[in-house]
């Protein structure tokens, strides 16, 4: 952030009012001045004069405490191109406070504040405050709801929670990581103001972290959701949803095809608070009316497309049936990704995925996260924080890098995926493929209605028995045999013997999982190379 002494700019007038979470500076830093912190939309900030910086060697711009400990000697004594990091670093010393610093410091603390302005320009910087007490800068706070300039879930997928406002004051590209398991109070003043609401603040770790409020601002952003909450695991996000929205003797509704953890949550966990639950076939809306009438119906919640045959349900449809009865729709969409699929828009109250999957796209990180209404979400927010289950910073910077390519990884798996989709639909050692972008699927008209591309995954039936399968699986050379889906690596597993295996063949066969079946998970390896190496494992049964 470059910072010039043209005076001919607006100047601005901003109240001490603190809306947002702060980030602090230093404890071991005395004498530090605490400020409130305005919400500023603006973007570059262009100091009147030089005189106008006075009183910085009193001021600290609050930032998170690993970050200002890893700032170098030189670059607190490197302010030729000052941007708010070096500012601030320029006021510190490596020991304790001497000379005329020290002796400014103590006069700026004892004189009284002068008004708080600014200058501000367009641009795309965060604002500079002239240097006083009661002020703390946040990075663009207005703008993380104004993405008038961004025309793609692609920029957003970049730029949102960070470019669009972030809480974490730096001028770094790149949003820092904050490693800490607690937040402090200067004093107990600002503890009470805290706990009265008077003032925004983080508290626990548990509670919340700068680093992954920018994930959660993420998510929002490309949901077109209120507010969004992340977790530790997918199946964390989906047992807290389900235990913080269903009542004690509620009754809920799913359906057939899911992820077997959920299905084993419903049937075995849930009763024990009295939860009934009636499954459905994901396109029986017959069935779905059924239960509604029959049941005071809390939840409608399942997977679009599902696990692992790929089903589709009618958002929009199901949204509006239970509605109508007061039911809530949940739908969890990570096979989908929130750039194929919008399911909020489409009529449902809550989103949830595995941020595991292509969300995070790297195979390296667990997460899961729910999107919709603040009223919800908080709902959930609450209880998540009674059970814990949060999200390690440095596992939420893997999800914030993995975000910047997941609309280059998405269009690259959705068009591997059809591709090789219609390829195996018409290979004769192959029965049946499951994939909602052929129109073989049963669900095809829908998926075309409510999704923008069909995915990364393709499920299919070898034409043969167990081992077979087993050796088209072995023979293949490019994917790695594993669970999990929608990483750069293209992943294949056999569901019979990967999720299944602890059943007999008679108990799989209840829920359609058939020993001949097969569920790839296509990277983003060349089409070319994934075509060839399926093609001679077929060939080699």
């Amino acid at each position: 952030m470059a910072v010039s002494s043209c005076s001919s700019q607006k100047i601005l007038s901003f109240s001490s009012s603190c809306s947002s979470f702060e980030c602090r500076s230093d404890p071991d830093f005395p004498g530090s001045a605490r400020f409130d912190k305005p919400r500023i939309s603006a973007a570059r900030v262009i100091g009147a004069s030089t005189a106008s910086f006075s009183g910085l060697s009193s001021l600290i711009f609050r930032f998170p405490p690993n970050f200002v400990r890893q700032l170098s000697t030189k670059a607190r004594r490197n302010c030729s191109n000052i941007g708010v990091a070096q500012i601030v670093a320029a006021s510190w010393s490596n020991g304790v406070g001497s000379g005329s610093n020290s002796a400014a410091a103590a006069a700026a603390s004892a004189a009284p504040a002068p008004p708080v302005s600014v200058e501000i320009t367009s641009g795309d910087d965060i604002a500079l405050v002239d240097g006083l007490k009661n002020v703390q800068l946040e990075a663009l706070a207005d703008l993380k709801n104004d993405a008038s300039f961004l025309s793609s879930d692609g920029s957003l997928a970049i730029h949102a929670g960070e470019r669009l406002g972030r809480g974490i004051v730096t001028d770094a590209i790149t949003t820092p990581v904050v490693n800490t398991s607690a937040y402090f109070f200067k004093k107990t003043a600002e503890l009470i103001d805290f706990k009265e609401k008077r003032r925004a603040s983080f508290e626990y770790g548990r509670y919340g972290n700068p680093t992954t409020v920018v994930v959660e601002e993420k998510i929002s952003a490309l949901e077109g959701a209120e507010s969004t909450v992340i977790m530790a695991s997918g199946m964390c996000a989906s047992t807290v949803m389900l235990l913080a929205l269903v009542p004690a003797g509620g009754h809920i509704v799913t359906t057939t095809d899911c992820y077997r953890k959920t299905r084993i949550f419903i049937e075995t966990v849930l009763p024990k608070m009295g939860i009934t639950a009636t499954v459905i076939d994901p396109a029986d809306m017959e069935g779905l009316e059924a239960a509604l009438n029959n049941n005071n119906v809390s939840l409608f919640f399942t997977e679009s497309p599902t696990n692992p045959f790929l089903r589709c349900v009618d958002v929009k449809l199901v949204s509006d049936l239970c509605h109508k009865k007061g039911a809530i729709v949940c739908i969890d969409g990570t096979f989908a990704t929130p750039l194929n699929q919008k399911a909020l828009s489409l009529g449902a109250d809550l989103v949830l995925h595995s941020a595991t999957k292509f969300i995070g796209g790297h195979n390296d990180v667990l997460a899961g996260c729910i999107s919709g209404s603040e009223k919800l979400v908080t709902q959930i927010r609450n209880l998540h924080h009674v059970l814990g289950g949060a999200l390690n910073p440095n596992a939420a910077y893997l999800i914030i890098r993995g975000m910047k390519t997941l609309h280059l990884r998405v269009r690259q798996q959705n068009s591997t995926a059809l591709r090789m989709a219609e390829i195996l639909e018409a290979h004769p050692k192959v029965k049946r493929v499951h994939y909602p972008g052929l129109k073989s699927h049963p669900e095809h008209h829908i998926a075309t209605q409510q999704m923008t591309g069909f995915g990364g995954v393709v499920s299919f039936e070898v034409d043969g028995d167990l081992t077979a399968t087993i050796k088209f699986i072995d023979a293949l050379k490019i994917p790695y045999i594993a669970p999990s889906f929608g990483g750069c690596e293209s992943i294949v597993d056999q569901p019979a013997i990967m999720s299944y295996w602890d059943l007999s063949q008679s108990e799989r066969l209840k829920y359609g999982i058939m020993d001949n079946l097969v569920r790839f998970s296509f990277g983003v390896e060349d089409f070319e190379d994934l075509k060839a190496d399926v093609l001679q494992a077929l060939h080699a049964i």
